[in-house]
């Protein structure tokens, strides 16, 4: 797996120190939320969320929800779709405090369609939160609360983040070597 990685972008030890600065912002920003629902949207986020949260001393419900926008080994989205059976969300939201956690915001494909399904079931406050933004328009030009990284347009595995369900358990965040994304398309 190793000799797959062509560079680290994000080593693990600046990961956890932005994860440090991002959760004191989002405890000051939160505390005193009565009711706080964090959705993670599966599965690109889970080593993210983990993290995160237990950076945050705050009473919580997690609740997920799955969507697809990269299917194998896409590198690019093919257009974002809540998964039905892998929505825990709870058609009322009324009263909660929702903090949506994904993991890359690239197309905004992805967070918009969540913000807009959860607006739907009426939150009091609903806020965004994403580990990496690419620096392309259409991921600038979507709204997010609290970002951890902005990234070059680079396609990036580890932590999470995949090719082909590969490479989640890399604790950085890498690039793939090309030719080895060029042997799985």
């Amino acid at each position: 797996m190793q000799a797959d990685i062509q560079s680290v972008l994000i080593d693990r030890a600046a990961i956890a120190q932005r994860l440090d600065q991002m959760s004191r912002q989002i405890v000051a920003d939160l505390h005193g939320a009565a009711d706080l629902t964090l959705v993670p949207i599966l599965t690109g986020s889970i080593i993210f969320v983990s993290d995160l949260i237990r950076r945050i001393p705050l009473k919580m419900r997690i609740r997920v929800m799955s969507v697809t926008s990269y299917p194998g080994t896409a590198t690019t989205s093919r257009g974002a779709a809540v998964e039905a059976a892998l929505d825990k969300v709870p058609q009322s939201l009324a009263g909660q405090h929702v903090l949506v956690v994904d993991d890359i915001l690239d197309s905004g494909g992805t967070l918009r369609l969540v913000v807009d399904t959860l607006r739907r079931r009426g939150p009091a406050d609903l806020r965004t939160c994403v580990l990496l933004r690419k620096q392309i328009p259409s991921a600038v030009a979507t709204p997010v609360d609290y970002v951890a990284f902005d990234i070059p347009d680079h396609f990036v595995v580890g932590y999470g983040l995949d090719y082909d369900d590969y490479y989640r358990n890399l604790p950085d965040i890498c690039t793939l070597r090309p030719e080895v994304v060029r042997a799985g398309s």
